[in-house]
């Protein structure tokens, strides 16, 4: 088996999992109208399937240790596939809602044994890179996937589009099936072992410092279509285009960050931060004209993604000896620092300090996730040296 093919069947999962999640943001008004709810109201779910996220990451990794990770990895994508199809055959509100949080529960857990799997693809020098490439499944959901889900959500209906999230699901299923060997569960581990990992302060310092990073991406993302809108004031056209901008630099920051990470985590992740700092503070002066911030947008992209590789790999590191539940709460971790960020962006926002503010805001998280960083630098370095 070629590791490479291995990869990209983990990265058609992402690719499914990075639509369902982003999505209906965009199918927002067309769910609303043909459910006969507010706008608000289908906003919830959103944050039910974010929610979902957060349980089931450790509940899908613990109950399920000692299946083979071949087969719990197309398991995990039958729970998406199953999901996205109740949602497409969905006759009322809540249960779209049922549906939606029984999708979720795949997304941590595949995430999180997806990257531990990924590792194991490739030798130790090339095991960021390899988290990346699953990654990057996400990312180009993000450029594609989601303005096509959107797309046909406005125009096929929303049912359509999920029911053509769930084929995706099924060929995910597929390709999983094919590009992986046999994996047997890892000899020795059990619930006690993944949960006293948990426990280790190299690993809570590591997951606190995602939640920190990805809120200084979410502080200002959540809010970018208003920023555009009301600041620079762009069309319908600019936003969407960036939109796409901002995806392309996701995508090149996951490939940058994973390459980096294979040479130095820490040295990846001060590196963006400090990046992150300054486009932030450069883009609250530079959003008021349209070029400037579409150079800014791009940075920004490239920097916010360039930090989850070595993130992941800082987490799988530090609980090496057990490394699927931490590895599946650090993608509960990024879901709470989303959470974290919005409501930081909306206070900001809510206390009358104006859109150019949020973007400070998120400069502010991105130096405190630096100023966590090069706190626990000894530390890190003892427990899990890069």
């Amino acid at each position: 088996m070629k590791p490479d093919i291995g990869l990209i069947a983990l990265a058609v999962g992402a690719f499914g999992i990075g639509v369902t999640e982003f999505a209906p943001m965009g199918m927002l008004p067309v769910i609303a109208g043909s459910l006969g709810v507010s706008i608000p109201a289908a906003g919830m779910l959103v944050s039910a399937y974010a929610m979902g996220v957060l349980i089931g990451a450790p509940l899908m990794t613990l109950t399920t240790g000692r299946i083979d990770r071949r087969t719990l990895l197309i398991g995990l994508m039958g729970i998406f596939t199953l999901g996205n199809a109740l949602s497409a055959l969905a006759g009322g509100y809540w249960l779209l809602m049922a549906a939606r949080v029984v999708t979720s529960f795949n997304h941590g857990a595949f995430f999180g044994v997806g990257s531990v799997v990924a590792a194991s693809l490739v030798p130790p020098e090339r095991r960021a890179g390899a988290v990346a490439a699953m990654f990057s499944g996400l990312t180009i959901a993000t450029i594609g996937g989601v303005p096509l889900a959107t797309w046909a959500g406005e125009v096929l209906g929303w049912r359509t589009a999920f029911a053509g999230i769930a084929v995706i699901g099924a060929v995910a299923m597929v390709s999983l099936r094919l590009a992986l060997p046999p994996l047997p569960a890892p000899t020795g581990g059990d619930m006690r072992d993944e949960l006293r990992v948990l426990t280790r302060g190299p690993v809570l310092a590591a997951l606190a410092l995602t939640v920190v990073g990805a809120s200084a991406m979410f502080t200002v993302f959540t809010y970018i279509v208003p920023i555009l809108r009301e600041v620079t004031h762009g069309s319908t056209g600019f936003v969407t285009a960036m939109l796409v901008l901002y995806g392309i630099g996701l995508t090149i920051g996951n490939t940058i960050g994973g390459r980096l990470a294979d040479r130095s985590i820490e040295r990846t992740l001060i590196a963006s931060f400090v990046a992150i700092v300054a486009v932030l503070v450069a883009f609250a002066g530079l959003m008021h004209w349209p070029l400037p911030a579409a150079v800014a947008i791009l940075i920004w992209g490239v920097a916010s993604f360039a930090i989850v590789p070595p993130l992941q790999m800082r987490v799988m590191q530090a609980a090496a000896d057990a490394p699927n539940l931490a590895s599946a709460m650090n993608i509960g971790a990024f879901n709470l620092g989303n959470a974290i960020g919005a409501a930081l962006g909306g206070g900001v926002i809510g206390a009358g300090l104006g859109l150019p503010a949020v973007s400070l805001a998120g400069a502010a998280m991105a130096a405190a996730a630096l100023m966590l960083l090069l706190a626990a630098r000894r530390p890190a370095r003892a427990a899990c040296p890069v």
